[in-house]
């Protein structure tokens, strides 16, 4: 592994393992280990490397002056492996060029709130949590330099200052590397790290400059960090077979048959453990080993497995929307919230209009399908590989789920965090890693690596929840908006009472925009019985709720005769209604980056555009993120579309960490949202009827529009960017839609055949 003037081999941070202050490791590399690709010949084996000091959990120095610094969170595309241990260098005024990054095995001792929290990825909640924490790891840590350093000299430690990676006394123009301190700096009492100061801003070195991801050079060489490409000595290949309805179980399976095919080495029936009211967790099936992937594949055809098919057989998309549509015309089942008297403002308004708009469950569709290698040992111990959003936390954490289906305690567990080929929130359910936990414990205590097809990440899925909205406006002589009222149609299962709980991520928020700034608003709520699994999606919730919200918006903005960019800002601008309570969004804050995405696209020269060209605008508050994006459309005559432009401008905080991180963050994000408008699951007799790319697309490079991505600095501390980009790109979209076409767009995915104009 090489950055910079850094030559190290893993082997030597891997025997730098052990935390505690000053406890020196060191070990020697064998004939055959490599430096950056160069092996080192048997005929002159390499020195030992120098010894390494432990600072902390976090941080550990060699004397050579190598810095190894921990991410302690999964990284699943978002860079967070690199942002993370940034916030520790710069605090640390390390030299960048010497930063050795390790990723964390899941462990409690990272999860303390001094330490930003559990390890997790979603939520957009790294870089909240771990702005402050981690830069005070990294001045703690480079306190206990300059401590040691005014020790040494005997002199106040007021005297002292850094350089990267040197403590420097300028009275006696005396300079020492961390290097030669980190020994005497490992026998110090760390600092209580609310007394330290944090670095001006001004003096940033590393924090808001664009760093290269950290595996970045491994991933263009094509080298195994994913954990599909995870390998363990000794390990056999599995493939599991779950009933294609949801929560099926199996009578019977001709697994002797299947055991008796060439090259395979096992083959079992797996039973469901616990009740699953998610069902994502571990459910019946069959596996079957071999010494190779594709033979296990292979052999899943000759399967004769018949499935106990439970309740939810006969549920269908057709049975959903019939319902939906039933619902909607009864009265609601319950209020989400209210204020003033939206039904009299709308018999009393001077005109009124009403918009349906329906989305559909979404599949998360990460490139890397599921997988996980685990090894559950003949001494009780367990030890996974396992790509995983996460780890611990809640009844879907891989540590939980595998305590509970193989009856070992936490401690015997543990899991080796491993980079994901996307997450998207799919990881963050881990009944891939108890699957394969299991089938290591029934093969006989054998490593096993469990790897899903296309076709079962797709059908096996916890889904986006689809949802049903529908909208009534108001607005006065005037043309001012005075009521709003919304009818929302959603999922649930029963609870321990029997009621309908509303599914995961099946919500819509009670103070949705504009709640609380209308005079009179009453959102509403009905449930209807829902059997598929479902879960969070990248931006949960908001990623639905906003392409409703938003379109309608621009419905009732040219209902009234206005341009739909001032009349969002004429919005923002009304004084909040009589037992209304704001909160969450800042209105002056999203008021500057509707205003300034105004300027940046060009708005107010959008009626010059030609015939089948539009613009269209959306702005969205989610995750603590503040973002307005406008969208240039193109609608051919035969109703092909295609997004030629999205700008976007985002209110993150005062500070971008990674600028290069950031803006893929951000462009990732929009390329998302317009693949999800393409994009939608349907089910039949209990069966989810897509299963690949095919039936169920992304977004190609050649439509991938462009995009011009800006952030407007402001006073606060800064919050992620995983998400809050996402949700106003499908809204400002469709918004371009009808304004190319006069075609309003209140169903996803949009249908190319409901846009052909003449």
């Amino acid at each position: 592994m090489a950055d910079g003037n850094i030559v190290t081999s893993r082997r030597f941070f891997l025997l730098a393992s052990a935390a505690g202050g000053g406890l020196l490791l060191s070990g020697c590399m064998t004939p055959g280990d490599t430096t950056d690709g160069a092996p080192v010949l048997a005929a002159e084996p390499a020195p030992p490397p120098a010894p390494v000091v432990d600072l902390n959990i976090f941080v550990a120095i060699s004397p050579e002056g190598t810095i190894r610094i921990v991410a302690k969170n999964p990284e699943v595309g978002q860079g967070i492996k690199t942002m993370l241990p940034m916030l520790i260098a710069e605090e640390l005024d390390a030299d960048w060029s010497k930063v050795v990054i390790e990723q964390a095995d899941a462990d409690a001792k990272y999860t303390a709130q001094s330490m930003g929290g559990g390890q997790i990825a979603g939520g957009s909640f790294a870089t909240p949590q771990h702005w402050g924490p981690m830069r005070q790891m990294g001045a703690g840590t480079r306190h206990m330099l300059i401590q040691a350093a005014a020790a040494r000299l005997g002199k106040p430690i007021e005297e002292f200052t850094t350089e990267p990676s040197i403590v420097v006394h300028a009275a006696s123009n005396t300079r020492i590397p961390y290097g030669d301190l980190v020994v005497d700096a490992a026998k110090l009492t760390p600092p209580d790290v609310a007394t330290l100061k944090m670095k001006d801003p001004k003096d940033y070195r590393i924090i808001g400059k664009p760093m290269r991801n950290w595996d970045s050079p491994k991933i263009v060489r094509g080298e195994a960090i994913f954990g599909i490409d995870q390998k363990v000595e000794g390990m056999k290949y599995a493939y599991f077979e779950k009933c294609p309805v949801f929560g099926g179980k199996v009578v019977t399976a001709n697994t002797d048959e299947i055991k008796a095919l060439p090259g395979i080495v096992d083959c079992f029936v797996v039973k469901q453990v616990g009740d699953l009211p998610t069902k994502m967790g571990l459910l019946d099936g069959v596996a079957i080993l071999a010494n190779d992937w594709w033979t296990a594949k292979n052999a899943a055809t000759k399967l004769k497995i018949t499935w106990d098919e439970g309740v939810s057989k006969d549920e269908s998309t057709t049975q959903y929307d019939a319902k939906a549509a039933e619902l909607a015309k009864a009265a609601p089942m319950s209020n989400l919230s209210k204020v003033g008297d939206a039904d009299a403002a709308l018999k009393g308004a001077a005109k009124t209009l009403e918009g349906s708009y329906v989305y559909p469950f979404l599949v998360h569709a990460p490139l890397e399908p599921m997988n996980c290698t685990a090894h559950a040992k003949a001494d009780g111990t367990v030890e996974v590989w396992a790509p995983t959003q996460r780890p611990d936390m809640g009844a879907n954490g891989a540590f939980t789920l595998i305590q509970n289906a193989l009856g070992v305690t936490k401690d015997k567990i543990t899991i080796h965090m491993i980079r994901c080929g996307g997450g998207f929130g799919r990881r963050l359910d881990n009944d891939y890693a108890v699957e394969a936990a299991m089938i290591s414990k029934q093969a006989g205590n054998i490593p096993v690596k469990l790897i899903w097809t296309r076709e079962q990440d797709t059908q096996h899925d916890p889904y986006r929840p689809g949802g049903y909205h529908n909208f009534k406006a108001g607005l006065d002589k005037d043309n001012n908006l005075v009521a709003l009222s919304n009818h929302f149609i959603t999922f649930g299962r029963p609870n321990a009472t029997g009621a309908l709980a509303v599914l995961a991520s099946a919500t819509s928020p009670p103070q949705e925009f504009p709640a609380n700034y209308v005079p009179n608003h009453a959102y509403n709520q009905s449930i209807m019985m829902g059997g598929m699994p479902t879960g969070p999606l990248r931006a949960p919730t908001s990623n639905a709720v906003c392409f409703a919200y938003q379109s309608f918006m621009d419905e009732i903005a040219h209902a009234a005769g206005k341009d739909p960019l001032a009349f969002r800002l004429e919005l923002l601008d009304l004084p909040v209604p009589a037992g209304a309570n704001r909160t969450g969004m800042n209105p002056n804050r999203m008021k500057d980056v509707v205003r300034i995405v105004g300027e940046r696209s060009g708005w107010a020269n959008r009626t010059s555009l030609p015939k089948g060209t539009g613009m269209g605008v959306a702005f969205y508050f989610s995750h603590q993120g503040y973002f307005a994006q406008v969208a240039k459309v193109k609608v051919a005559q035969n109703g092909s579309w295609r997004v030629l432009k999205v700008w976007s401008v985002g209110d993150v905080g005062s500070t971008i960490i990674n600028p290069f991180n950031a803006h893929n963050q951000v462009e990732g994000s929009i390329v998302d949202g317009i693949s999800e408008m393409h994009q939608k699951i349907t089910f039949d007799k209990g069966r989810t009827v897509q299963s690949n790319f095919y039936d169920m697309p992304l977004l190609r490079m050649d439509y991938a529009p462009q995009i011009d991505s800006h952030f407007h600095i402001t006073a606060n501390n800064p919050t992620g960017l995983g998400e809050p980009a996402l949700p106003p790109v499908l809204p400002a979209v469709t918004n371009a839609i009808y304004a190319a076409t006069g075609k309003r767009i209140r169903t996803l995915p949009v249908a190319q055949t409901e846009l052909r104009w003449t």
